[in-house]
């Protein structure tokens, strides 16, 4: 399933994941696997205003995987492609069931 949620960028300069944003959480984390929308849910403290959400899930990644991302699609709506740059699908694999997904 987690191989369902990503692909290589046609730059191929990055990871492409789908993501849906869950924001006003209590603390930023992924949450695990949307299996239905095939998206990796992503919960961010953030509120969905001015863009506060998007710098709050830039911050989240580059923290997590340590690289930066860009957000490819859904700037405003919850369901997301964000692209993982310099990243591998393994790092990325790897660092999802770290956080027991």
């Amino acid at each position: 399933m987690i191989n369902e949620i990503m692909g290589e960028s046609k730059d191929k300069k990055g990871i492409l994941i789908n993501v849906e944003i869950s924001p006003n959480a209590k603390k930023n984390e992924i949450g695990g696997i949307n299996e239905w929308r095939k998206r990796l849910t992503i919960k961010i403290k953030a509120p969905p205003i001015d863009g506060k959400a998007n710098k709050e899930i830039a911050k989240f990644f580059k923290k997590t995987f340590g690289k930066d991302i860009t957000i490819v699609s859904g700037l405003t709506s919850s369901q997301k492609t964000i692209c993982v740059i310099g990243a591998t699908k393994d790092e990325i694999i790897d660092k999802i069931l770290k956080n027991n997904i």
